[in-house]
């Protein structure tokens, strides 16, 4: 499938094809997403199928203005005032509890909803010409690495979709940070480029902790099982790359197939995803990456390594 750009005329038809329960492929500044409209239960289930995604995975809600927020939640909090006021349009997903508006096959039968308004102006101009709220999870096969240029697309999910939209490559390049608001204190489900520092200084007061192993009971967000962004090779994380191999390294390459990686935690994110499709597209046995550093500003890039060298 031919990516678009994403003129008036392009944007008009996807908006169009939204409407009718159809799928689109939508660029946002972390990664691109695979769209529906979420008040549509038929186009919310050809979503979940295209993806091969389980229908106890809740998926995340887009909107494009903050009075939306209030159409999709039934109640907003002062702390999600206060987070949406510092953090959106951006990469921030909060979990609130759902409106009648959104059907249970978006959120997995769940009483909450998860909610961002994405900033980049492909995606935010898309929800305002569809006039719908859009489910939008990334738009790769589940558990698979996600996507942040459209060379990158996986052809199986294009071939169940309707229409791609080409943003170029998204600038955060790693999945939103998805905060949990519906218990006090809140608790970070999933670490992205909003952090948790960042929250904590927003909201005025300390988050609560996730007990090891994770969150109990259902899944409120997505991102939250053991393996997940995996590519189809072997990832595995070590101090030092062997030389010669198949690797994300922070040092000089000794080959071909060793890609030097920024040593800040943006810039990193940035260009994981797209440094792991490169070498996956090579069909190596294993990918090596070198570990990032073991403090909070690495958070979001650590989770996502140590969820793709998760065995299957």
């Amino acid at each position: 499938m031919r990516a678009l750009e994403p003129t008036l005329e392009n944007m008009a038809m996807a908006a169009a094809l939204l409407a009718k329960g159809g799928l689109v492929v939508v660029p946002t500044e972390t990664v691109y997403g695979v769209a529906a409209d979420a008040t549509n239960p038929k186009a919310v289930e050809r979503l979940y199928e295209a993806k091969g995604r389980p229908r106890e995975n809740p998926l995340i809600v887009h909107i494009a203005c903050l009075d939306d927020l209030e159409r999709v939640a039934s109640h907003v909090s002062p702390d999600a005032r206060r987070l949406a006021e510092r953090f959106w349009p951006g990469p921030l997903t909060m979990v609130l509890p759902k409106s009648d508006l959104i059907p249970d096959v978006v959120t997995a039968g769940l009483p909450t909803v998860a909610v961002r308004y994405p900033k980049h102006p492909v995606a935010a101009s898309l929800i305002t010409l569809t006039g719908k709220p859009l489910a939008m999870p990334s738009a790769n096969p589940f558990q698979r690495l996600s996507p942040t240029r459209v060379e990158h697309l996986d052809p199986e999910l294009l071939a169940k979709t309707d229409l791609v939209l080409d943003g170029g490559p998204c600038v955060v390049g790693l999945e939103s940070t998805v905060v949990d608001l519906v218990e006090d204190p809140p608790k970070v489900l999933r670490p992205g480029a909003v952090t948790r520092g960042e929250i904590q200084a927003a909201i005025g007061r300390p988050l609560g902790t996730l007990p090891p192993g994770g969150a109990k009971g259902p899944r409120r967000s997505p991102g939250m099982y053991p393996r997940h962004y995996a590519p189809h090779a072997r990832l595995l994380l070590v101090d030092r790359a062997p030389e010669g191999s198949f690797a994300l390294v922070f040092g000089q390459p000794s080959g071909p197939n060793q890609i030097r990686m920024p040593k800040d935690p943006g810039p990193y994110g940035a260009a994981l995803y797209a440094a792991l499709h490169t070498l996956d597209s090579r069909k190596p046995e294993a990918i090596y990456v070198e570990r990032p550093p073991a403090t909070a500003l690495w958070d979001a890039v650590r989770d996502r390594l140590e969820r793709a060298a998760e065995p299957e």
